[in-house]
């Protein structure tokens, strides 16, 4: 059986390699590189979107979150869910401003202070991202080749295959390895989960299986650390701080925003919405729903200590052994996909945020495309060190949410909806929002602030958000309004 799973992935990495080989003799240019020459229509973007966005954060930590919650843990996409309506209206702005990178749009609206905070912002979150898709990918070899490979090895073997080919040729790369890697995990779920739903007896049976609470509202959310059932509105506040992180990050998401910028069309950028809606709201429910199926069907043994793994081991015990070696292959796929999306992004922002915007403007595109490959590796080495300190993909998951969250989205959505709010102000928001997420997840400071319990088992989303929220509008409020030049820059 060993050799079926060696045969699927050794096919998916050598077209992985041939798509990127392909689209590295077709970049020749800064813009090629970064946003793909403009040039993505409507379904490929529709791909690369759903592709980047679920990935280990869906299928591990999401997994996770149902294996310990049951269908609850539908409140984590949901915020998602709910950022997509939204987006709908924002991407054809986005497209219009056509840069680069998100603090281009920062610095274009606030100010420079405001593009190099931005900057710092994004690499903290989306290297933590990138680390916990190598830990997802570590585990799928790890659970392959459970003798051969530990889950570090695994994630070091994921993390140099990821660097090498995002290294190569940039979003143009990333953005056609995704429609494939979209298309085969699309396909895969959907034949895989009607028959794990058979094996668990169908829907009456998987009820006999489980607690009540996993098909609840608030499922265990409800339940204190030390395990006490509290009210509906504890559940309700443990909820959101699931569904507030993700809505703010696909609001403010630059992989999102760079994506748009190399949209053909305004246009085709709107379109890609409605597919990327629909297709997420389909395949994130799918995989709960499979993850939920597993926990029925292996509540005990190896899985029940690392829940994180329940979809790639359900995949390897529970489905016949095609269907789970093409499942296996698939969730590789994506992890190496979202990992590829999130390890691209912030090396963009240190070569046109810093290195062309201040250390070389007058880089030849042939030094810019090599500073950009450097850039890659040396972010996908920091990522991989955090990926082997990270013991739980879903903790990891909502600190790099939350830093997004926090110090980016409410600027950037001012920057396209606010008339008022200052560079001054912005800058207070981006600041504050990741000095209050890094020091709330420190157990040294926070434990120094003597906060009660109520307050201290909190994630840090909402006295983050709340923070950089306020530090923006009391900021703005004593500072000169924007001159109509800077707000001409992001108009309708």
């Amino acid at each position: 059986m060993s050799q079926l799973y060696v045969a699927v992935l050794a096919v998916i990495v050598l077209t992985l390699l041939a798509v990127a080989f392909y689209r590295t003799a077709r970049v020749k240019t800064k813009t090629d590189y970064l946003v793909a020459g403009r040039s993505l229509p409507a379904l490929v973007l529709v791909l690369t979107l759903l592709t980047s966005w679920i990935g280990a954060g869906s299928l591990f930590a999401g997994a996770e979150n149902a294996y310990e919650n049951g269908f609850a843990a539908l409140w984590q996409p949901a915020g998602g869910w709910l950022g997509l309506l939204l987006i709908y209206f924002i991407a054809p702005r986005a497209r219009k401003f056509a840069q680069f990178t998100l603090p281009d749009l920062l610095e274009a609206r606030y100010n420079q202070t405001a593009r190099v905070l931005g900057a710092i912002a994004i690499l903290f979150a989306f290297t933590a991202i990138t680390s916990y898709q190598f830990r997802g990918g570590g585990d799928v070899l790890h659970l392959i080749f459970p003798g051969a490979v530990s889950s570090n090895l695994g994630a070091l073997i994921i993390a140099v295959f990821v660097i090498v080919t995002t290294a190569m040729a940039g979003m143009s790369s990333v953005a056609y390895m995704d429609v494939a890697i979209g298309t085969l995990v699309t396909v895969i779920c959907i034949l895989a989960g009607p028959i794990l739903l058979a094996k668990a007896g169908g829907w009456h049976g998987l009820h006999a299986a489980l607690p009540p609470q996993y098909f609840q509202v608030f499922g265990n959310y409800r339940l204190s650390p030390a395990g006490v059932r509290e009210s509906a509105a504890m559940g309700f506040i443990r909820a959101m701080e699931f569904l507030v992180p993700t809505l703010l990050l696909m609001l403010g998401n630059q992989v999102m925003y760079q994506k748009f910028f190399s949209a053909r069309s305004e246009r085709d950028a709107r379109i890609s919405v409605v597919g990327w809606t629909l297709g997420t709201i389909f395949l994130e429910t799918l995989i709960i729903a499979i993850a939920v199926m597993g926990r029925a069907l292996y509540p005990t043994g190896e899985v029940a200590m690392r829940p994180r793994e329940i979809i790639p081991y359900t995949a390897r015990h529970g489905l016949p052994a095609v269907m789970g070696a093409l499942l296996l292959g698939a969730i590789f796929a994506k992890v190496f996909s979202t990992a590829s999306n999130y390890l691209f992004s912030p090396a963009t922002n240190l070569v046109n945020d810093i290195f062309v915007r201040y250390l070389s403007p007058g880089a030849s595109n042939q030094r810019v495309l090599l500073v950009s490959r450097l850039a890659v590796v040396l972010l996908g080495c920091w990522a991989f060190y955090q990926a082997v300190y990270a013991q739980s993909i879903l903790e990891k998951m909502l600190y790099a949410y939350t830093i997004y969250s926090a110090a980016l989205t409410p600027v950037v959505l001012a920057a396209f909806y606010s008339k008022r709010v200052t560079a001054w102000g912005a800058v207070a928001a981006i600041a504050t929002g990741t000095v209050v997420t890094l020091g709330w997840d420190s157990p040294a400071i926070k434990a120094s602030l003597h906060l009660p319990p109520i307050l201290a088992q909190r994630d840090a989303i909402f006295p983050a958000l709340l923070a950089a929220v306020a530090a923006m509008i009391v900021v703005s409020m004593f500072t000169p309004p924007p001159p109509p030049e800077k707000l001409a820059q992001v108009a309708d």
